[in-house]
């Protein structure tokens, strides 16, 4: 019998194609920050930098470039709030990250209405279903950005996308990502924590 002749040169078609490092991580959640200038006016900037870092206590990162008016006002107080958009507010989380708050009122552009936290002075966006109020804890200069975790102290959920048990029930939040320079929606639910196990 006549064995395979393995030659130790030769190297399978690649089925992926190897790129420089960059980043590449999708779907990227989309939300409006809130933070306020030291005389407390608020502005509002769209960020896609963003995720969950810690469960206890919650907390949430953003990243911010430097250079970008909310950095320094949330570098000045400490605080800001996280707040879920839905895709009835598509037109105006674009406006919000494209515009400066240095140049424009937001609120007033865009139409949002800003409501009072509980916790911190910048405001929450009532159009938004949910709304997490944070304070600063630490800061991580990066490179191009700046990292905050931000520790959420409260959470605000609209009652109209709740569940019989308090629960949000994603079918009622037409929440979109940010994929790449594109955004994108969501569709359905297709598996839950530990299937797999089961």
């Amino acid at each position: 019998m006549i064995g395979t002749v393995q030659n130790k040169n030769f190297e399978p078609p690649r089925l992926k194609l190897r790129k420089n490092p960059w980043a590449a991580l999708f779907p990227c959640p989309v939300v409006l920050v809130t933070c306020v200038d030291s005389s407390g006016k608020p502005n509002i900037i769209t960020l896609g930098w963003v995720g969950t870092v810690c469960s206890d206590p919650p907390t949430v990162g953003v990243s911010i470039r430097p250079h970008r008016y909310s950095c320094k006002l949330i570098e000045d107080s400490g605080e800001f709030v996280v707040n879920i958009p839905t895709e009835r507010i598509l037109k105006e989380s674009d406006y919000c990250g494209v515009y400066s708050g240095r140049d424009v009122d937001k609120f007033s552009e865009t139409g949002l209405t800003p409501e009072f936290a509980s916790k911190v002075k910048p405001p929450l966006i009532r159009e938004c279903p949910v709304n997490m109020e944070c304070i600063v804890r630490n800061k991580i200069t990066l490179g191009s950005h700046n990292l905050f975790l931000g520790e959420i102290v409260c959470v605000h959920v609209d009652k109209r996308i709740l569940d019989d048990k308090e629960v949000i029930d994603f079918t009622k939040v037409s929440a979109f990502v940010y994929n790449q320079g594109e955004y994108w929606n969501l569709k359905k639910k297709i598996g839950t924590h530990g299937f797999s196990a089961r």
